[in-house]
């Protein structure tokens, strides 16, 4: 049922209708007309707030990713948290975020793979904002003496590659392992080990 009519048209309720028809009809058969029939209004309304499907698909996929970068961002700004505990709390943050969002919504999260394949670009600055994220943190622990590196951008980069397996996509299918846990708890104390003096 379309919302009604006197709701103003936004590109965040635009945005927001747009996931629902993605968890719909999937990334390959959702269109700008489905998304406009979905808001009640003419696809060139849509026009005028995204110029293109491809500029629709690139902001629905900016959103999503957006989320968890805030949800960090109060990680990683928290003043009273050691970089240690702050640097943990956030690598097991980014890893719920990305099992609950694989296992909460399994066709979303489908549906975002192929989007992130689309928008290398939102994807890249995605992860130059987590890469800052932690380099922050790093960074104030090599400050304050808790974490040692000579090359704290270069620490950051290693910590996420070294997690991967806990917040990159293609794998996925290993976050419902009943092991998984454990196993990421294994890296995660593995890493910071590493960068204790």
């Amino acid at each position: 049922m379309p919302p009604a009519a006197a709701e103003p048209l936004t590109p965040e309720r635009i945005l927001a209708t747009t996931e629902e028809v993605l968890r719909r009809f999937g990334p390959t058969k959702a269109n700008v007309v489905d998304v406009a029939r979905a808001l009640g209004v003419s696809h060139g309304s849509v026009y005028r707030h995204f110029p293109s499907k491809a500029a629709l698909r690139e902001a629905v996929t900016n959103r999503w990713l957006a989320k968890s970068v805030v949800m960090l961002e109060e990680i990683t700004s928290a003043p009273a948290e050691p970089a240690p505990s702050k640097l943990e709390s956030w690598l097991e943050a980014l890893f719920e975020a990305k099992r609950h969002k694989a296992g909460g919504d399994p066709e979303l999260f489908a549906t975002y793979t192929v989007l992130l394949a689309e928008n290398s670009d939102v994807v890249d600055r995605h992860l130059a904002e987590l890469l800052a994220q932690l380099t922050r943190i790093i960074g104030e622990g090599v400050s304050a003496g808790s974490l040692t590196a000579p090359d704290v951008p270069a620490a950051a980069r290693a910590v996420f590659d070294a997690t991967g397996r806990f917040h990159d996509p293609a794998y996925a299918a290993d976050w419902s392992s009943p092991s998984i846990t454990t196993e990421f708890e294994a890296v995660t104390a593995l890493v910071i080990r590493g960068l204790r003096p």
